[in-house]
């Protein structure tokens, strides 16, 4: 059985990979949110953007609790390139549909980082929080898929 200090090792690592995929939703759910014509859909984009900010703290304050004082963390390399493309598609005039699509795939990304990190064995509070914060992600899922699915409908 893992000790103490081994246990808070993994925990602290699967925290900095939830966050970095965090921070990838951030950015992107921003950047989408801007670009978005639906005036209901940007509002929604920009309020999960920020959610996803809140949701880093949280992180980063158990990390901070536990003893670890630099909490760092510019999101994932594939993340960047994935909104550096996404930016790319918002300068050419992307349609609604695909940036909801790229929306889709950067919640579905950070839906698998949480269940990758609430498959470890992590305190029960930290599990708790990641369990939470999974549910309104895949809320926020949902409600882009179906919005995505309006758009092409339309």
């Amino acid at each position: 059985m893992a000790g103490p200090e081994k246990m808070l090792e993994q925990a602290e690592g699967m925290l900095r990979q939830v966050i970095e995929n965090l921070v990838d939703a951030q950015e992107g759910l921003q950047h989408i949110g801007d670009a978005v014509r639906d005036e209901h859909v940007k509002r929604f984009l920009l309020s999960e953007s920020l959610a996803r900010a809140d949701f880093r703290g949280q992180l980063e304050n158990i990390l901070h609790q536990e003893g670890v004082r630099d909490v760092h963390v510019t999101g994932t390399p594939s993340g960047k390139l994935f909104n550096a493309w996404s930016g790319i598609k918002v300068k050419a005039g992307a349609s609604e549909e695909s940036l909801l699509e790229i929306a889709g795939k950067e919640e579905q990304k950070a839906i698998d980082a949480y269940h990758d990190a609430l498959s470890r064995k992590l305190p029960r509070p930290i599990l708790d929080i990641l369990g939470a914060q999974v549910q309104r992600i895949a809320a926020s899922h949902r409600v882009i898929l179906k919005a995505r699915q309006t758009v092409r409908a339309a």
